[in-house]
């Protein structure tokens, strides 16, 4: 990691480079090539440090300020590890689900399953004229089709809506 350490109103001194190397040792493990610019501040009693690493075209930016410089310090490395940690779970995220659509498509088009029942629907079956059939078909927005007792024929009949969305279909037996 290239660590650019930078004074503003504070004499950086050896002690305070060692410990922000040290530091900045938690957040290299996370990355091959990184650079970090790290921005130490003395304002009347506080110590102000701004750490900002970039990386792979990802910016990482903590600020704070505390009494006591080294502190300051401990809090942005906390900071920047935090983002880094969630950003990092968040691609693993979308790579992992990227991964599940790919091999769940994959598997489709290998195994694609024919000519066998994949899903059974029950349906109440209940004695009524087919223009009454069309009325429940309209209630229920979410069927296609519906399978009734035809009054008139006493025979099951099916009513589904056409593909013009308008119209309806009626199904009877010929025997």
């Amino acid at each position: 990691m290239k660590i650019k350490i930078i004074g503003k109103e504070l004499k950086i001194t050896e002690a305070i480079n060692d410990y922000v190397e040290k530091k900045l040792e938690r957040i290299d493990k996370y990355f091959g090539e990184a650079e970090a610019d790290v921005t130490l501040k003395t304002e009347k009693n506080i110590q102000k440090a701004e750490i900002c690493v970039i990386t792979n075209g990802e910016k990482y930016r903590a600020v704070t300020e505390d009494k006591d410089m080294y502190a300051s310090i401990d809090k942005d490395i906390d900071i920047l590890e935090g983002q880094i940690r969630k950003a990092k779970t968040k691609k693993e995220k979308m790579m992992k689900d990227a991964s599940l659509k790919t091999l769940g498509n994959t598997t489709d088009s290998v195994s694609e399953i024919a000519n066998e029942i994949i899903k059974t629907s029950y349906y109440e079956i209940k004695p009524i004229t087919a223009e009454d059939a069309v009325l429940k078909l309209q209630e229920n927005q979410t069927h296609n089709f519906l399978c009734f007792i035809n009054v008139e024929t006493g025979k099951v009949n099916v009513i589904h809506k056409l593909k013009d969305g308008k119209n309806y279909g009626l199904v009877e037996p010929e025997a």
